[in-house]
């Protein structure tokens, strides 16, 4: 019992004088009060602020006048404040707002299935004699 209580005092005295010989002494000088200066501006823009070219694929906002979406050559129609072309997007399908399920696919303003329709098979039209699963002539 006696060797247990003389090597606990050995083990606590070792770390006392580890934890003095390692502990870091106070600095003399107080920490400055005066709050931290702003970073100087710099002369760059956001990306988002600068000016850039219109974006191609972005509206149109055609404010239902179809005139503003003949530029360009494109056979558009305003729907929505948007111009689209009602031949081929599905969620505007021959017209305004008139979606194809999930399983069909817009082809001349109309909604398909491209899986068995003979006009458009697998494709707008693609047109063969038998359509099976989007292929001509399966088998």
């Amino acid at each position: 019992m006696k060797v247990i209580k003389v090597t606990f005092a050995l083990v606590a005295f070792a770390m006392a004088v580890t934890l003095t010989l390692t502990a870091k002494t106070p600095d003399p000088t107080p920490p400055s009060r005066a709050p931290p200066s702003k970073p100087a501006a710099t002369a760059r823009v956001s990306r988002f602020l600068q000016a850039k070219e219109k974006n191609p694929r972005a509206a149109d906002h055609c404010k239902k006048d179809n005139d503003a979406c003949q530029e360009g050559g494109r056979n558009s129609t305003c729907c929505n404040n948007k111009c689209l072309d009602l031949q081929y997007d599905d969620k505007n399908c021959g017209s305004c707002k008139k979606k194809c399920a999930f399983t069909e696919k817009c082809c001349g303003g109309e909604c398909v299935l491209l899986a068995y329709d003979k006009r458009h098979c697998g494709a707008c039209d693609k047109k063969c004699k038998l359509c099976l699963y989007g292929t001509c002539e399966y088998a």
